[in-house]
């Protein structure tokens, strides 16, 4: 899971970020999701369109003080780390139905939540999750990407998608 599993968009905070918005205006998706604290803080920072966003209050796997953001709603989870457990996909999926912004807060880990957001997420909706000291990784959502994430599922040990 080290390896990006979309487009690695590298750079400058500024330079990454207003990639993203380009990307965005030109592709016009149905949701964009950022899954991670660091990411979520910057793209509310740098102004991109955000409908989603799953954090745990950690950067780098280190606790960091709660992020400030507003949220229309807020749903939380528990998510032990290196796991994926049936809340997380029950209330993902209840996240990407909401309207407004919903952030998602989770007790554990969300580093592996990208796979399920990929799964959940409506076709052509963006998912962005930091690359530490890399930049960010941007995924469209689409059958193929669906079709990989679920063969990585699929030799997790022990998935439990519902």
């Amino acid at each position: 899971m080290k390896a990006p599993l979309g487009t690695l968009i590298e750079g400058s905070s500024n330079r990454t970020f207003n990639r993203l918005i380009a990307l965005i205006e030109r592709m016009s998706p149905p949701r964009v999701i950022a899954v991670g604290d660091a990411v979520s803080e910057n793209m509310l920072r740098h102004g991109v369109p955000l409908q989603v966003m799953i954090i745990d209050n950690k950067t780098k796997r280190k606790p960091i003080k709660p992020l400030l953001i507003e949220a229309d709603q807020t749903l939380y989870l528990r998510n032990p780390p290196g796991s994926l457990t049936e809340e997380a996909w029950t209330v993902i999926r209840k996240a990407l139905g909401e309207k407004g912004r919903t952030k998602v807060l989770v007790d554990g880990e969300e580093d592996l939540l990208a796979l399920v957001v990929v799964l959940c997420a409506p076709e052509n909706s963006i998912v962005v999750y930091g690359q530490p000291n890399e930049g960010i990784v941007v995924i469209r959502v689409t059958e193929e990407i669906r079709e990989r994430m679920q063969q990585i599922l699929n030799v997790m040990e022990k998935p439990s998608k519902s």
